[in-house]
C-alpha cells in the first residue's frame, strides 16, 4: 500500500494501480479514448494527462500508464490540464468526418461524449481530409480509415488478445492509419471475422456489416414467410442496449419482440444447441470406442475458429468435430423438418439468425454444406445483438413492457444444456453430460462441470464416468491461448504419444460467445461474469439440463432424422473443412 493525494484528498492504495484506477476509487473519472480496462493501456491519446507533484507542477504524466507512488501528489482536473484535454480532442476532431447522423456508432461513439463532455461545438482548426476508401471487402466487418482516431484498440485487441494480426498501422503522423498488412483489403487476408476490433473500436471506424435493411425488406415481403432464431448469449446482453444491467434473462421478451417486428415464427438456437451436443457426443463416444476418427474431437461450434483452423492450423483438420453449428443445424432444419410439418413451401421460407458474433455472418455461406436443406441458404442473413437493438428501437418497440412470449414448437423448447452453449466451457460441459447418459446408460448426479467454467484462458479436468471410462478434456478461449493446446497435441502426434486431451473446445473471444464481437459496446471480464451469470441461471431453472432428455429432440430424431450420425443426420447436419490462404492471390 501506498499514501498519496487526489485533488487534496489523502488516501492508501495498493502499489500496483494506475492513476487512472486510483481516481475511480475517489469517484474521480479522468477522460480517455484509447484506453479500454479490456487492453493493456499504452498511452496513446493523451487525453488523460495529470498533474503528479501537486498545484502547478509542470510534471505531467498520461494516468493509463503511470503506476502510483509513496506520497505522490496527483491533481487530475484543473485550467490548463482541461485546456490541453480539450486541445487533444479538437485535432483528434480536425481530421474526422462530421458524419455523426448517419454513424453506425451515434450516440454510443466514445468521441462524440468526450466532444460532449468538454462542450466542443464548433472546429478550432482546418479539417484535414485524406479521401480513405472504405473496406467492406469482408463478409462481416467493414473498415472505414477516414474514421480511424489512432487509438490502436482494435490493433492491439488483433495482434496482442487473438494472436491473429489482420490488422496494424500503417504510415507514421497524421498520414497514420489503421489498415491490412500491405494494405491489401480486409477480406482478402488473415481476419477471422471474430469482430474483436468492431468491439473494441472507441468510434465508427470498424464496425458489423448493417443487413437490417435486407431483413426489412424481408418482413415487409408478402411473398415470403420470415423465420427467425436467436443464439443463446443473445438473450443475456440485450437488455443492456435498454438501460438494464449485463445478465438480465430477457428471452421471452426477446420472442415477444420479434413477433412485433413481423416475424411469424419463432425459434430458439438452444433447441440445436441441443441437436449439436446430439450429434458431436455421438461423434466422440464414435472416436473413443470404434476408433473411427481423430482424438482429440475438437469442437466446431465457432465460426471464427473454423476460419483460424482452416489458415493457420490445417493439420488438425482430422480432430475437427464435422458438427455444424447450432446456427446452421437450426437453419437446416427450418427449411426441412419444420417447412415439411407446416406445410411450407421451404423455398418461400426466409431464414434469419441473430447471433452475438459477426463470424456468423460469414459462416451462413460458408460453402455449399450451407445448403444442405435444398432451398437456398440454410441461413439467409444474420444479423448481430447490436442490429437487433437497432432494429427494435427503429420500430419503436418498448422493449422492457412487453408481456412474456415462448417460441414456437417445435424448434422452440431447449434444455440447460443448450443456452451454456453461449459461454466458455458451456459446449464442453453439455456435451459430456449427455456423452456420460451414453457411455453409461446413466444420467449424471450432479451435472455442474465447474473446473471447465470462469474466465481462465485454458482450463484441463479429467472426467470420470464411473465405468473405468475416463477423458480428459481442455476449454480455451481467447484466440491467443489455443496454439499452445494445439502444439501440445500436435508434439504429441509426431512424437506416437497418446494425445494430452479427448476433448477440446474452443471459442475465439473471451468469455466465449457472450464475449462476441456483435454484443453491446463496452464489454469488460466484469460483465463478461454478469453475462456468464444470467446464462447459468437459464440452465439451473431449465426443467430438463441434459440435451438428450429434450422431449422435442427425441421426437426430431424418431420422426425425421433416425438416429444421432446417421445418413440423413450427416447429410443435413454435418459439414466439411477446407485448407485456406492466409492471403488471397
Amino acid at each position: 500500500m501506498v499514501n498519496i493525494k487526489i485533488n487534496g484528498k489523502s488516501l492508501q492504495v495498493e502499489d500496483n494501480l494506475t492513476i487512472l484506477e486510483a481516481a475511480k476509487l475517489v469517484n474521480i473519472k479522468i477522460p480517455t479514448l484509447c484506453y479500454t480496462p479490456d487492453l493493456s493501456p499504452w498511452a496513446s491519446c493523451g487525453l488523460c494527462i495529470v498533474r503528479t507533484a501537486g498545484p502547478g507542477s509542470p510534471r505531467m504524466a498520461r494516468a493509463c500508464t503511470t503506476t502510483v507512488a509513496e506520497n505522490m501528489d496527483i491533481i487530475t482536473h484543473d485550467p490548463e490540464i482541461i485546456a490541453t484535454r480539450r486541445t487533444v480532442v479538437e485535432l483528434i476532431l480536425s481530421n474526422h468526418p462530421d458524419e455523426c447522423l448517419s454513424c453506425t456508432r451515434s450516440k454510443s461513439c466514445e468521441l462524440q461524449n468526450v466532444a460532449a463532455d468538454f462542450g466542443i461545438r464548433e472546429a478550432s482548426f482546418r479539417k484535414v481530409k485524406f479521401d480513405r476508401p472504405i473496406d467492406d471487402s469482408n463478409p462481416a466487418i467493414v473498415l472505414n480509415p477516414e474514421k480511424c482516431i489512432s487509438c490502436g484498440r482494435c490493433v492491439k485487441v488483433c495482434q496482442d488478445v487473438q494472436n491473429v494480426w489482420a490488422i496494424e498501422f500503417l504510415g507514421r503522423g497524421i498520414n497514420g492509419s489503421i489498415a491490412t498488412a500491405m494494405d491489401t483489403p480486409l477480406g482478402e487476408g488473415p481476419c477471422i471475422k471474430c469482430g474483436q476490433c468492431a468491439a473494441h473500436c472507441p468510434v465508427g471506424a470498424i464496425y458489423e456489416r448493417d443487413d437490417t435493411p435486407v431483413v426489412w425488406n424481408a418482413l415487409q415481403d408478402p411473398e415470403v414467410h420470415p423465420v427467425v432464431q436467436i443464439a443463446p448469449a443473445v438473450r443475456v446482453a440485450l437488455a443492456e442496449e435498454f438501460g438494464l444491467p449485463p445478465g438480465t434473462l430477457y428471452t421471452k421478451k426477446i420472442y415477444a419482440a420479434l413477433r412485433r417486428l413481423g416475424f411469424k415464427t419463432v425459434f430458439d438456437t438452444n433447441f440445436s444447441a441441443d441437436l449439436t451436443v446430439m450429434e458431436e457426443g455421438a461423434e466422440l463416444v464414435k472416436r473413443l470406442t470404434k476408433k473411427d476418427g481423430a482424438i482429440p474431437l475438437i469442437t466446431s461450434c465457432c465460426p471464427a475458429w473454423v476460419d483460424y483452423l482452416e489458415k493457420y492450423f490445417t493439420d488438425m483438420i482430422p480432430h475437427f468435430s464435422t458438427a455444424k453449428s447450432p446456427q446452421q443445424m437450426m437453419g437446416a432444419m427450418i427449411k426441412s423438418y419444420w417447412a415439411n410439418k407446416a406445410g411450407i413451401d421451404p423455398k418461400k421460407v426466409y431464414s434469419v439468425s441473430i447471433m452475438p458474433c459477426t463470424a456468423k455472418k460469414w459462416e451462413a455461406h460458408r460453402n455449399d454444406d450451407m445448403k444442405s436443406a435444398g432451398a437456398g441458404w440454410d441461413v439467409d442473413i444474420v444479423i448481430t445483438t447490436r442490429e437487433l437493438a437497432r432494429m427494435i428501437k427503429q420500430a419503436g418497440i418498448v422493449l422492457n413492457d412487453l408481456p412474456d412470449e415462448e417460441a414456437d414448437n417445435p424448434l422452440g423448447p431447449y434444455t440447460g444444456a443448450g443456452t451454456i452453449f453461449g459461454v466458455t466451457g458451456g459446449v464442453m460441459e453439455a456435451a459430456v453430460r449427455s456423452a456420460f447418459n451414453l457411455v453409461t446408460g446413466k444420467e449424471m448426479g450432479d451435472v455442474n462441470l465447474k473446473p471447465v467454467r470462469g474466465l481462465e484462458g485454458v482450463k484441463e479436468a479429467e472426467v470420470d464416468f464411473q465405468n473405468g471410462t475416463k477423458i480428459k478434456i481442455a476449454v480455451a478461449h481467447q484466440m491467443g491461448n489455443i496454439e499452445a493446446v494445439l502444439n501440445s497435441i500436435r508434439e504429441a502426434k509426431n512424437a506416437g504419444k497418446e494425445p494430452p486431451f479427448h476433448f477440446v473446445e474452443v471459442m475465439a473471444c473471451r468469455g466465449g460467445c457472450v464475449g462476441g464481437g456483435g454484443q453491446p459496446y463496452g464489454c469488460t471480464d466484469e460483465v463478461r461474469k454478469q453475462r456468464a451469470a444470467g446464462i447459468y441461471n437459464d440452465d439451473e431453472k431449465s426443467k430438463y439440463r441434459c440435451s438428450h432428455l429434450n422431449p422435442y429432440i427425441l421426437e426430431l430424431y424418431k420422426e425425421f432424422l433416425g438416429e444421432p450420425n446417421g445418413k440423413k443426420a450427416h447429410d443435413l447436419l454435418h459439414t466439411s473443412y477446407t485448407e485456406r490462404e492466409l492471403y488471397v492471390k
